[in-house]
């Protein structure tokens, strides 16, 4: 029977096996009106993937992980006293480069590590640098404004490639949890249709989705699912006939994150017999939060290792910080002495502005360093050499100077075997790259740049090439950085 729209209620539900799935608002179903009672209702959030197959040579085993960080970095001018001991930037080029006390943390894996100035994304370049965390992993010309749209990420560009060899194809955390707002990300990770993929903050949570055994009745659960996702998806076809060609699209993009549902079904349902692994605890703090600034992000960083050595996902994101000042993570700098970590890129031009600023974000290094060196100190379960060695792992933020979403810092590690050499300074930016203090407006983001970054999509393409994807462009930039390899 045909549809009518005037009928029906915005929020019709497509039903099947005995659930039902609420759909979007169309905008040529505005004036419907109210149908009959749904029952219960069965949203399917769209999640990192789940559960996958087992799969390729031992020797293959190529993994990555992402991590940001908010706020941007220390930046203080060459005529500054404190540019030589707390910029965040190295001092020199090439491997010609000395650390300064903000990155000395990193000497230890210096020929591990790449660190990279004049990069950043084209499409944002005049966006403030607190909107840009959204589109870090992704390219995308997100805006400071209006309409959004976002795209996938580069941690999802590879969990697709590669994540029906394990359990998990991606792990995605944050210390904030959830998906955040549009320009206010708690997350790094966005799907194929550019939809935030929610983020897990909970230790103890992360621990038991990798670790603790499901109770007998998954099976069964996983069966009924199954077919209700079939039944939804039927349903779907005969509404879409219905809907204008916008809500079409619409629906097909929200039907997506359905279809994603049924294969990490099909995923579960390959992995239900196989043993979880057996993992000690250890020091391990699960119930620790936020709170514990320190020991917290330790934890955090500690449960990627274990999914990682376990082969449990071989794909990895930690947003460590909202950007903007709000949520928990903010309170992250009390693991050093200060109060909150945003205020600390506004006090600069106090006496030890820079100096306390630079603390914060050497703790920062020094968590990702600590992560590092584990993997580095840990034979690789898989084959030859070191899992560091066999992770590729990138550190990162979307500003640098004062809300400036150029010449991003970012810190690439690991991925020896993968064919990637170190310990080197990619200093684009050269020695006039934009700093120091700033009072009033214009500020630099406002301001037209005075020589154009280097796309970091040459880099994304590289690390994707190296990963094992035949591809040449990300985000529609094209080609690679062959200095990293």
């Amino acid at each position: 029977m045909k549809l009518n729209l005037d009928s029906l209620d915005r929020r019709r539900f497509l039903r099947g096996a005995g659930v039902a799935l609420a759909l979007p608002v169309f905008g040529s179903t505005s004036n419907w009106t109210a149908a009959a009672s749904a029952g219960a209702s069965a949203g399917v959030p769209e999640t990192s993937g789940q559960l996958g197959a087992d799969g390729d040579s031992p020797r293959d085993v190529k993994r990555l992980a992402c991590f940001y960080f908010p706020d941007g970095v220390p930046m203080p001018l060459a005529e500054d006293p404190a540019y030589q001991d707390w910029s965040w930037f190295p001092h020199g080029n090439g491997t010609d480069f000395t650390f300064t006390k903000c990155m000395e943390v990193f000497q230890p894996l210096r020929d591990q590590i790449t660190v990279l100035s004049g990069f950043s994304h084209p499409d944002v370049r005049q966006v403030h640098g607190h909107s840009n965390a959204d589109q870090f992993l992704t390219a995308a010309a997100t805006g400071s404004d209006g309409p959004y749209k976002n795209s996938i990420s580069l941690d999802q560009v590879y969990a697709n490639h590669i994540g029906d060899q394990t359990r998990f194809s991606s792990l995605v955390l944050s210390t904030d949890g959830g998906t955040g707002t549009p320009r206010g990300t708690h997350t790094m990770s966005f799907s194929r249709t550019g939809r935030a993929i929610p983020a897990e903050h909970r230790p103890k949570r992360v621990f038991d989705m990798l670790f603790v055994k499901r109770d007998a009745d998954a099976a069964r659960r996983l069966a009924l699912s199954k077919s209700a996702l079939d039944d939804l998806l039927a349903d779907a076809k005969s509404l879409r006939r219905d809907l204008s060609g916008d809500d079409r699209e619409r629906l097909d993009e929200y039907l997506d994150s359905v279809r994603q549902a049924e294969q990490r079904v099909e995923k579960a349902k390959r992995w239900i017999n196989t043993p979880l692994p057996n993992v000690e605890t250890g020091d391990l703090d699960l119930d620790v939060s936020p709170e514990d600034p320190q020991r917290y992000v330790q934890t955090m960083f500690e449960l990627i290792y274990l999914a990682f050595r376990t082969d449990s996902t071989r794909v990895a994101t930690y947003q460590i910080g909202r950007e903007n000042a709000f949520g928990i993570s903010d309170r992250l700098a009390r693991a050093v002495g200060f109060n909150l970590a945003h205020a600390l890129s506004h006090e600069t031009k106090q006496p030890g502005g820079w100096e306390r600023f630079s603390t914060y974000c050497g703790f920062l290094n020094r968590e990702f360093y600590r992560f590092a060196s584990r993997l580095q100190e840990t034979p690789e379960p898989a084959g030859e050499g070191t899992m560091l060695d066999n992770t590729l792992l990138l550190l990162g933020s979307a500003s640098s100077a004062f809300h400036l979403s150029q010449n991003y810092p970012v810190v690439l590690a690991g991925g020896k075997a993968m064919g990637f050499k170190h310990g080197q300074f990619l200093n684009y930016a050269g020695s006039d790259a934009v700093g120091g203090l700033f009072d009033g407006v214009p500020e630099p983001w406002m301001q037209e740049p005075a020589k154009d970054d280097q796309p970091l999509t040459k880099v994304f393409v590289t690390m994707l090439q190296q990963l094992g994807l035949e591809t040449e462009s990300f985000a529609g930039g094209t080609g690679g950085l062959s200095e990293l390899v």
